[in-house]
């Protein structure tokens, strides 16, 4: 077999491509979501979100050139809901993205949608809602684009031979309980709700047989809400292929990191012999976690199993979790440095609290809030105007792109976690990533001699805590896309900017097909106007949705009472204790002395005995202070 490590120097045959785009099929999926009961972990049965009565629900298969067309009708009966296609560009199709309010309206309960896209672009991708921080209560599923013409295909393994992973985080409760409690006054500090279990393929104790001295394409997708995770297969390497639907140069790795909604693609080569199974574990990045529960089990375990005769063994101890660091890889076709860029959006991540007490994230102090008619609508309803950020609302922190700028995003952690941040629409150069507690971009100031040549691409990367990413991608997919945190938790708390990419393009390209405008009808939601659904004037934002005011400077009324409370007491207090002070002392009854006299202590040497005590007995002391309604002894 040629060496993974080998240049691969495998053009891509045109002719080939046009004889493939030339049997390209439609793919149809008839998909009733509504809720049904799992327990994958074994320990707690819970409503989940199914598709035609099932869950996991369906992998979606299809090759390059392929048309998706899914019937989406929404069974929840209490939720509305919509599909997102993570990482597909969804090139001339903006409106097939998902997010509601962004690209659609959401599909309310009893109303139906229809996706209809053509995938051009190959790899490993996945499906979630993404609608009121859903996709947790199990809304999402991978995504696989096959490739004929894959690099790796035919000269490394054959397609019999490609294995698909899921690896994820559980909550036992559901998100519409979880998600009121964390963004609330009762948690002010903004702590994410600690997972319950980790999965692998949405269970646990997973098995893969495997054959010897066989290549393997393992395709693992992280679809949890929160926790990255930290992969090993014990005994055996792995080659990376591919990250984010982007084939690299082959590069070795014995323990990789996925965070939320990551990807990678990578080849496993089996043993000669059958005598052992082997163990492959996930291990979430309990990091992020601001406590860390007593019966947490963090990590989840499957088997490469050889001979299912033989006994399937635990995983060893690991010393360290030091993990294969992304940046290092190089994009297999060798896209070099984009120019420098015509625009640059400079973004600082800030958790901090607004007037209800609950804690929020923000871009630049700005926390997301979603507007009353879907950005895309805006856009194509708004004329010239499109080109106006202000017509997108205060709070959807929309940028405006023209066609073909190169755009650079700076992204500053002010904050003390990990944040995966993901690009729809694109995927992106990632440039520069600082190491833990660099500082800000101004802070280090690196210059384009400091990016590398060949910068790896990928749809979400991951920015550690109090450092700082520079990313680069081309606007060449007019369309409304976001950009945000990929944990659902900072998503639902605000996380998000809007990349508003030529507009005016779009306003003569794209019609919106009618059974979307019935899903916007079924929920009572405005197609046309600005961010507050003014048609009248786009640049009159009154009504907008808003995010809770800030909190006030100073003292709030409610505090200033308080406060006046606290002195009238105090004062009170001091009052009260001079009164009794300076009363006169009562004489005390003559029992009182009696019995006082009797238990007076008796001193002996140096030592101070109660009135019983013998000349023999140790000197023992016991002192009992008692304070504030505490005690402690000595």
């Amino acid at each position: 077999m040629p060496s993974l490590l080998g240049r691969l120097v495998l053009p891509i045959a045109w002719t080939a491509t046009l004889l493939g785009l030339s049997t390209a099929k439609t793919v149809t999926y008839n998909f009733n979501i509504g809720w049904v009961t799992s327990n994958p972990d074994g320990a707690y049965d819970r409503p989940t979100i199914g598709i035609n009565g099932e869950w996991p629900i369906p992998r979606i298969e299809v090759d390059v050139g392929d048309t998706v067309v899914i019937h989406a009708t929404n069974q929840l009966g209490n939720q509305s809901t919509s599909l997102h296609f993570h990482g597909l560009y969804q090139n001339g199709t903006t409106h097939m993205d998902g997010p509601s309010q962004v690209s659609q309206c959401a599909i309310a309960p009893g109303s139906s949608f229809t996706y209809n896209f053509t995938v051009n672009q190959s790899g490993t991708y996945w499906y979630h809602s993404h609608t009121n921080g859903q996709y947790p209560d199990g809304l999402r599923g991978p995504f696989i684009v096959h490739d004929p013409d894959s690099p790796f295909l035919n000269t490394y393994y054959t397609q019999e031979n490609e294995r698909i992973l899921t690896v994820s985080d559980w909550y036992h409760d559901q998100i519409a309980d979880l998600l009121p409690a964390f963004i609330s006054k009762t948690n002010p500090t903004g702590a994410e709700p600690v997972p319950n279990a980790a999965l692998w393929n949405d269970t646990q104790n997973l098995k893969v047989p495997v054959q010897p001295n066989t290549t393997y394409l393992f395709r693992v997708i992280n679809v949890g809400a929160f926790a990255g995770q930290y992969i090993w297969f014990e005994g055996h390497n792995m080659t990376i292929v591919e990250v984010d639907g982007v084939y690299h140069q082959p590069a070795v790795a014995d323990m990789i990191y996925l965070s939320a909604a990551q990807r990678c693609s990578f080849l496993v080569t089996t043993k000669n012999e059958t005598s052992s199974n082997y163990a492959f574990v996930a291990s979430m990045d309990t990091s992020l976690f601001d406590t860390l529960p007593d019966d947490l089990n963090y990590n989840v375990t499957g088997w490469l199993v050889y001979d299912d005769a033989e006994p399937l063994p635990d995983p060893a101890l690991v010393d360290e979790l030091n993990n294969f660091d992304d940046m290092t890889l190089l994009p297999y076709d060798n896209q070099t440095l984009l120019r420098e860029p015509d625009t640059t959006v400079e973004l600082d991540v800030i958790m901090d609290n607004l007037g209800d007490g609950a804690n929020y994230a923000f871009f630049n102090n700005i926390t997301y809030k979603s507007p009353k008619v879907p950005t895309l609508y805006t856009a194509l309803s708004a004329g010239d105007q499109a080109m106006n950020p202000t017509v997108y609302g205060d709070y959807t922190h929309s940028f405006v792109l023209e066609r073909g700028q190169i755009v650079q995003i700076i992204v500053n952690n002010l904050d003390t976690g990990r944040h995966p941040f993901h690009l729809h629409g694109h995927n992106f150069q990632a440039i520069y990533r600082s190491a833990e507690d660099a500082g800000t971009f101004e802070d280090n100031n690196p210059q384009e001699s400091d990016f590398s040549p060949l910068p790896m691409r990928r749809d979400t990367f991951v920015l550690y805590p109090t450092g700082f990413i520079v990313l680069r991608f081309r606007a060449d997919n007019p369309g409304v896309w976001l950009f945000h945190c990929h944990i659902e938790w900072h998503v639902s708390s605000g996380l998000i900017a809007t990349f508003v990419e030529a507009p005016l393009d779009l306003q003569n390209s794209l019609s919106i097909p009618q059974d979307h405008l019935d899903a916007c009808a079924a929920a009572d939601i405005p197609t046309a106007g600005n961010a507050a659904g003014n048609t009248a004037n786009f640049l009159d934002l009154t009504g907008e949705p808003k995010p809770p005011d800030p909190l006030p400077a100073g003292f709030t009324t409610r505090g200033k009472v308080a406060l006046a409370f606290s002195c009238l007491s105090g004062i009170l207090g001091v009052i009260v204790v001079a009164w009794y002070g300076l009363a006169p002392d009562a004489a005390a009854p003559a029992w009182a002395e009696q019995r006082l006299a009797e238990t007076e202590p008796q001193v002996v040497g140096s030592a101070v005995r109660s009135s019983g005590a013998t000349a023999t007995e140790p000197d023992v002391v016991t002192v009992t202070a008692v304070s504030g309604g505490g005690h402690s002894k000595a």
